[in-house]
């Protein structure tokens, strides 16, 4: 162990952080999360890529008139069309898409054969693209047009000529703002359909028909095909690999007493850090644990946690990238992590990992939970776990009552609870049930078991493995 790094007990630890792959939870497997991953923690500045701007690239394909209804309306170059068709539509094609799929590749976010297809992704960004432009604004929307989707752009006080052919620098590709994810929101809500109210007179929300989606075959693109006279709107679930911000539930416990309980959305992750406040200039919402004079009475056990408390330095940092969590520590305090119930951590075997210092570790991947929860509404797999619990300085108590450990953190993704609470209402009634997802900007779901099922399913086709 190099000098500063704090572990009591130290004699039992071994010779430091972990390195390489994490190990996951048994019923998963090794976990192996992509690589390489943009740590928000990690210090130093990282080298930008180059990529067009969108206004220079979108006149050019204009002017080509290569890419199909993607066309000026005017002779001044002032106003022109992109086509909006929706994805699940019956008479959806592959060209429908093509400006979604050109910009993706363009811009360095798409690779053909080497990333995953995503039709949904492709389109949100180029809207918050646009969106993003102030000399550009959306005139007309005509997207729920039957006939002919598309929607309509205008220059507000140039024309295209203003704009250079060739600009080759870096543009804006941040998170969408809140007026792009409000849009997601209202898209998604434009295309859900209201069933028939049932006998009893309760209202009902269906986010989509009854049926399983299934996949066109595209080489290219992975659009869903349609059911016969009807158009259901994209998967509600797939927000949960979004740029949405889940919403994470914090539990410490001082020698098995709950000392703090929080409920944070962290849309650049959490920080998990002492009394000290520790280094605020680091990203992440800073969860304080609380002062342990506060709770203990031993004179002797308050020391051993305050200790612990101001060796977390800058934090145990944990934070979202698509479908993984990762975690890493920032201080010199050691710490060991595991997937377990919600209520008890599994004391019966080791720990699932140690929380690396000079590297992220990938502690929860979202697939393997869909995958397990389709088996457990399907009846042949127990009910997936999705709470995180963190010791910390100590060995993990493998051998010994959880609550004899000094300091024990529980981290709940709220929206992960949410879809087993509906995955265990639907296992004991027919009827419809409501989820709220618990991410930013969310609304309650309200869905049959069969589309539960479905939209899970869709979820895990679409993930990395």
């Amino acid at each position: 162990m190099g000098g500063g790094e704090v572990c009591l007990y130290s004699k039992k630890i071994g010779e430091g952080p972990a390195r390489g792959p994490v190990k996951g939870w048994s019923d998963c497997g090794t976990l192996r999360p992509p690589a390489p991953v943009n740590c928000p923690f990690l210090a130093g500045p990282t080298m930008g890529t180059q990529k067009p701007r969108i206004l220079p690239w979108l006149v050019s394909q204009l002017n080509r008139g290569h890419l199909e209804g993607v066309a000026w309306l005017d002779p001044n170059h002032r106003r022109f069309r992109i086509p909006w068709k929706h994805g699940l539509r019956q008479d959806a094609q592959q060209e429908d898409f093509s400006i979604f799929q050109a910009w993706a590749e363009a811009s360095g976010a798409y690779t053909p054969g080497r990333d995953t297809p995503d039709l949904p992704t492709w389109k949100r960004n180029f809207r918050s693209a646009l969106n993003r432009k102030e000399v550009l604004r959306l005139a007309e929307d005509r997207s729920k047009d039957p006939h002919d989707p598309h929607k309509v752009y205008e220059f507000v006080n140039q024309g295209a000529g203003d704009f250079p052919e060739l600009e080759n620098s870096p543009d804006t590709d941040g998170r969408c703002s809140t007026s792009d994810t409000q849009e997601d929101l209202e898209e998604l809500l434009n295309d859900m359909v209201l069933d028939p109210l049932p006998v009893e007179g309760a209202s009902c929300l269906a986010a989509a028909p009854e049926y399983a989606p299934q996949h066109l075959q595209s080489p290219n693109l992975d659009i869903l095909a349609p059911h016969p006279n009807s158009e259901p709107p994209e998967n509600p679930l797939r927000l949960l690999v979004s740029e949405e911000d889940w919403e994470f539930e914090v539990t410490a416990f001082y020698r098995g007493r709950q000392v703090f309980q929080q409920t944070v959305f962290c849309p650049k992750g959490l920080r998990l850090v002492g009394s000290d406040g520790g280094d605020r200039t680091l990203p992440g919402q800073l969860i304080t644990l609380p002062d342990p004079g506060e709770f203990l009475r031993d004179r002797g056990v308050k020391d051993f946690v305050s200790r612990v408390l101001r060796s977390l330095g800058g934090g145990l940092a944990l934070w979202r990238a698509g479908q993984w969590l990762y975690t890493q520590r920032l201080g010199p305090c050691h710490a060991y992590w595991a997937v377990g119930e919600e209520f008890l951590p599994d004391i019966g075997r080791k720990p699932d990992g140690e929380v690396p210092k000079d590297m992220e570790g990938g502690v929860f991947n979202l697939g393997p939970f869909v995958t397990d929860l389709i088996a457990f509404i399907e009846g042949s797999g127990r009910s997936p776990r999705y709470t995180l619990w963190f010791c910390m300085g100590e060995m993990w108590p493998q051998d010994q009552p959880w609550t004899k450990k000094l300091v024990m953190v529980k981290v709940i993704p709220t929206c992960l609870r949410a879809l087993l609470e509906l995955a265990r209402a639907g296992g004991a009634s027919s009827l419809e049930n409501t989820v709220d997802l618990h991410i930013s900007n969310s609304h309650p779901l309200s869905l049959t078991s069969e589309q539960y099922k479905a939209y899970l399913q869709d979820l895990v086709e679409n993930m990395d493995f």
